[in-house]
C-alpha cells in the first residue's frame, strides 16, 4: 500500500515536472516574443514611411509598388535553400546575424538623408537586402519556435506570434506616421534601432532553436528535394499553402490602397498612421478570439467563414468617403485576416517534424509569399492606370474564387477537427 502511494507521488512529481510552463512564464518565449515586437513594430515605422518618401520622390504609385515588391522577389528565390540550411545551421545565431545585417543597411536612409545623397536607387537595395535576410530570419525563427514551447502551447504561441504583427502595426503606424511628419529620416532610425534590440533579446535566449542532429554530407539540392516530396504527399497542408497564395496575392497591395484612398480624401500622414493603427488593433483582437473560436468551431467552419466574409466586405472600401468609413472597413478586414492564419499555422507546425520544419517551411513560405510582389507590384500598377475601384473590384472577385475554391476543396472540408 505504501509502494503504492509512494509510486503515485512519484507519478505526480514527473507529471510536474514536465508540465511545460505556461507561455507568459516561458522566460526564454517571452524574450523571443518581445524582441520580435520591438522588431516588427520598427519593420511597421519604416514600412509605412517607404511609400510615402518614394511618393515625394518621384510622385509614382508604381515605383512605390516596386520597391515594396522588392522586398518580397528574394522568397521566391532563396526559401528552397534557406530553408534546408535552417535545418543544417544554427537557428539562433542566423536570426542574430540576420538582424545585425538589417540593423546596417536601414542605418543607410537616415545616414543619406541627412547628408542630403539618398536616390531610389539606394530605396531599391535597402528593400532587397531587406528581402534576403528576412528569409533567413523568418525560417529560422518559425522553424524554432516547436523547440522554445510545447506541442500543446503551439496555437496560443501561433495565435500570439501573428498577433505581435498586428499590435505591431497598432504601435508602429501611428508612430511612423508621426515620425515622418517630424522629419523624413525618423521612421528610419526608429527600425534601424528596433533590429538592434531584437539583437540583444537573441543572446539572452538559453533555449536551443533545434534539437540534436547528426551532421549530413548529403548534397542540398537532395534535401530540398526531400521537402519538396514531403509537402506534395501532404494534401491537407499543400492545400492550405495554394489558398494562403491566393490571399497574398489579392491583399499584398492593400496597404499601398489604404494610403492611396487616404490621399484622395485628403488625409495627413497622421491619419495614415491612425488608420492602420486602427487596422492592427483589429488584428490583434482577431488573432487572440482565434483559440477561443478553435474550441467551438472545426477547422473548415472557421475557414468558409472568414474567407466569405472577408471577400463580402472588400468592396466596401470602394464606398467609404470619408476617414472613419474607410477605418471601420480596414478594421473589419484586418480582424478577420488573422483568423484562418493562426487556424492554419498551429494545423500546420502540428503535423511537420522538426528534422523537416526549415525544408517544409520554406516551401510553404515559398507558396505563400510568391503572391505578395506580384500583388505589390500589380496593385501599384493598377491604382495608377486603372484607379482604385477597379483595383478593388478585381480584389473582390479574386476573394470570392478563394472562398469557393476552398468550399469545394475536399482536403479542407474533411478537416473536420
Amino acid at each position: 500500500m505504501l509502494d503504492n502511494q509512494t509510486q503515485a507521488v512519484s507519478n505526480e512529481q514527473t507529471s510536474e515536472v514536465h508540465k511545460p510552463l505556461p507561455l507568459w512564464r516561458n522566460r526564454d518565449y517571452l524574450l523571443l516574443w518581445s524582441g520580435q515586437v520591438v522588431s516588427q513594430t520598427g519593420a511597421q515605422v519604416s514600412q509605412l514611411a517607404f511609400p510615402l518618401l518614394i511618393l515625394a520622390l518621384t510622385q509614382s504609385p508604381t515605383q512605390a509598388g516596386f520597391a515594396a515588391a522588392m522586398r518580397t522577389i528574394p522568397y521566391l528565390l532563396l526559401s528552397l535553400p534557406a530553408g534546408a540550411l535552417m535545418d543544417r545551421w544554427d537557428r539562433k545565431k542566423v536570426m542574430i546575424f540576420c538582424d545585425l545585417g538589417r540593423f546596417l543597411s536601414m542605418a543607410s536612409i537616415p545616414m543619406a538623408l541627412y547628408f542630403h545623397h539618398l536616390s531610389i536607387i539606394q530605396l531599391y537595395l535597402v528593400s532587397l537586402l531587406e528581402g534576403i535576410l528576412f528569409v533567413f530570419f523568418d525560417l529560422a525563427e518559425v522553424s524554432s519556435l516547436p523547440q522554445v514551447v510545447s506541442k500543446e502551447q503551439l496555437p496560443a504561441a501561433s495565435a500570439q506570434n501573428i498577433a505581435t504583427f498586428n499590435i505591431a502595426m497598432l504601435l508602429g503606424s501611428p508612430l511612423g506616421g508621426f515620425l515622418y511628419s517630424v522629419g523624413q529620416l525618423f521612421p528610419f532610425l526608429a527600425d534601424t534601432f528596433s533590429y538592434f534590440f531584437s539583437v540583444i533579446s537573441l543572446l539572452f535566449i538559453k533555449t536551443p532553436f533545434q534539437q540534436e542532429r547528426a551532421k549530413t554530407s548529403r548534397a542540398l539540392i537532395m534535401e530540398v528535394k526531400e521537402g519538396l516530396q514531403w509537402l506534395w504527399r501532404q494534401r491537407f497542408i499543400r492545400s492550405l499553402a495554394l489558398l494562403l497564395c491566393g490571399m497574398n496575392l489579392m491583399t499584398g497591395g492593400l496597404t499601398l490602397i489604404g494610403i492611396v484612398l487616404g490621399q484622395r480624401i485628403h488625409a495627413s500622414t497622421v491619419d495614415l498612421g491612425i488608420l492602420f493603427a486602427i487596422s492592427g488593433i483589429a488584428g490583434v483582437l482577431g488573432s487572440l478570439v482565434t483559440p477561443l473560436l478553435r474550441r467551438h468551431m472545426s477547422f473548415f467552419a472557421l475557414t468558409m467563414s472568414t474567407l466569405w466574409i472577408q471577400a463580402l466586405i472588400a468592396p466596401l472600401l470602394i464606398l467609404a468617403p470619408n476617414l472613419p468609413l474607410l477605418e471601420a472597413t480596414f478594421a473589419l478586414l484586418f480582424f478577420l485576416f488573422p483568423i484562418f492564419d493562426v487556424a492554419q499555422r498551429s494545423q500546420r507546425m502540428a503535423i511537420i517534424p522538426d528534422a523537416l520544419q526549415g525544408r517544409i517551411n520554406s516551401v510553404y513560405r515559398l507558396i505563400v509569399f510568391s503572391g505578395n510582389p506580384v500583388s505589390l507590384a500589380l496593385t501599384g500598377f493598377l491604382l495608377q492606370n486603372a484607379g482604385t475601384t477597379p483595383t478593388i473590384l478585381i480584389i473582390t472577385g479574386g476573394l470570392l474564387l478563394i472562398a469557393l475554391s476552398a468550399t469545394l476543396n475536399p482536403h479542407v472540408r474533411t478537416m473536420k477537427a
